[in-house]
């Protein structure tokens, strides 16, 4: 039995605080190995990143080069074999399972190549669902549901189904919901794939403005080239190694 006044340690404690005026991002010489029959392929080779609270970085390279493998460390999706990963100053290699999905639904927000949006639901119901994810639907939830979708420029199809909407609506539906939590960093997997080149370029516009308004680091993996000169920076992954451009 512990005395009276000893201290007790609790068995998942919380990720320590965020230091004032932390990165967005830190990936710091990250390193990933698939088994390959008798060998090992190496996906990312001491990659590292940072990513400032605002900013709009690009990640580009060829097909296979582990963009989509890195965007998913970056979200806490998988670890990597080496390297270090930390959110909004929050370093995450030694948080259980439970503690880094809870880091990731308060402080990421992620935008797939498709929106992945319920059927049922309507736009302004997609926003409130990410709400009840990470805790309970309250009116400053709602609220700011509805003052998302003004961003994105949906106010007035806030209660349609994805059925009634376009593509491009969709996708920005899927951006709203996204930013719902305040998230630190926002990680989009070719956002802009499904879209018209219209539609595409609307949609990497509002992210690179979301961005600068909102104070979210953004990392986008992107193809299209015609979108680069929205982002601040760009980055390529070849053979495993980022280079900045």
């Amino acid at each position: 039995m512990n005395p009276p006044n000893a201290t007790r340690t609790h068995p998942n404690p919380a990720p320590a605080p965020a230091p004032t005026g932390a990165a967005a991002l830190s990936i710091r010489e990250v390193s990933l190995t698939f088994p390959d029959g008798e060998e090992s392929l190496h996906i990312l080779r001491d990659v590292s990143l940072e990513l400032a609270p605002g900013e709009t970085v690009a990640l580009v390279g060829a097909s296979g080069s582990g963009k989509s493998t890195l965007l998913a460390i970056a979200g806490l999706l998988r670890r990597p074999d080496t390297g270090e990963v930390l959110v909004d100053g929050v370093a995450t290699n030694d948080l259980t399972p439970a503690q880094r999905t809870k880091v990731r639904g308060d402080k990421v927000g992620l935008v797939f190549q498709s929106s992945n949006l319920f059927p049922s639901l309507t736009a302004r119901e997609q926003l409130h669902i990410a709400a009840h994810v990470t805790g309970s639907l309250d009116d400053a939830h709602r609220r700011r549901a509805d003052e998302l979708l003004d961003m994105v420029g949906l106010a007035s199809r806030s209660n349609r189904r994805p059925a009634m909407l376009s593509g491009g609506e969709r996708q920005r539906v899927g951006i709203a919901r996204a930013l719902m939590n305040q998230p630190a960093v926002l990680l989009a997997d070719e956002p802009t794939a499904a879209l018209d080149p219209r539609r595409g370029a609307e949609v990497m516009e509002l992210l690179c403005s979301t961005a600068g308004t909102s104070g979210v680091g953004t990392l986008i993996v992107t193809h299209n080239t015609a979108h680069l000169d929205h982002v601040d920076r760009v980055v390529e992954l070849r053979d495993g190694v980022l280079h900045q451009h």
